[in-house]
């Protein structure tokens, strides 16, 4: 793993260079679609087929991939792909957008927090948390709810590598790990 991140940070910065205009955001979005579908077994065993040549890899990729608003990646994406494909680092991409997006957060001062939950979430419920873990971690946070009935109940927060807990499943683990001992 320290192997792939070590290929994916100079890529990472170098994007960060050049998206100074502003639009590090939207990049960030249109990276993370194109690793998701980078991450893909069946693209992975595509791009690896020495019969397939880069530009058929860069164009299968583009094509599949969409940003969260359902359009296109830009050609800044795509330039980036394509230098990634040519240099044989396919496999680094979702690594190269998880740094990347962790540099647009420390830039503009944000974190990104996956919220689980057993139940979902709506949106009035989701200001209130997200409210209320800002004034606990003490930054600005991007929210993502994952639901997750195996929790039972309450929500399970995780920002970076800080998790605070409050599921009804963590206060039953705590209770068995007390009857236990």
């Amino acid at each position: 793993m320290a192997e792939i991140a070590t290929i994916a940070r100079p890529y990472a910065e170098a994007l960060l260079k050049a998206s100074a205009d502003g639009n590090a955001a939207a990049l960030a979005a249109e990276v993370g679609a194109l690793a998701q579908v980078a991450a893909d077994p069946g693209m992975r065993q595509f791009s690896d087929d020495p019969k397939a040549q880069a530009a058929q890899v860069l164009d299968v990729l583009m094509s599949v991939a969409k940003t969260p608003s359902g359009a296109s990646p830009g050609e800044a994406a795509k330039n980036l792909v394509r230098t990634v494909i040519e240099n044989g680092r396919l496999s680094a991409l979702p690594e190269i957008a998880r740094q990347f997006q962790a540099l647009v957060d420390a830039k503009s001062g944000t974190s990104q927090a996956t919220v689980e939950s057993a139940f979902p979430i709506d949106a009035s419920q989701l200001a209130e948390v997200k409210t209320a873990m800002e004034r606990r971690f003490l930054r600005n946070l991007d929210m993502h709810v994952v639901v997750k009935p195996e929790l039972i109940g309450g929500v399970r927060v995780i920002v970076g590598d800080e998790v605070l807990d409050t599921s009804i499943r963590a206060r039953l683990e705590q209770m068995k790990a007390a009857l236990v001992a």
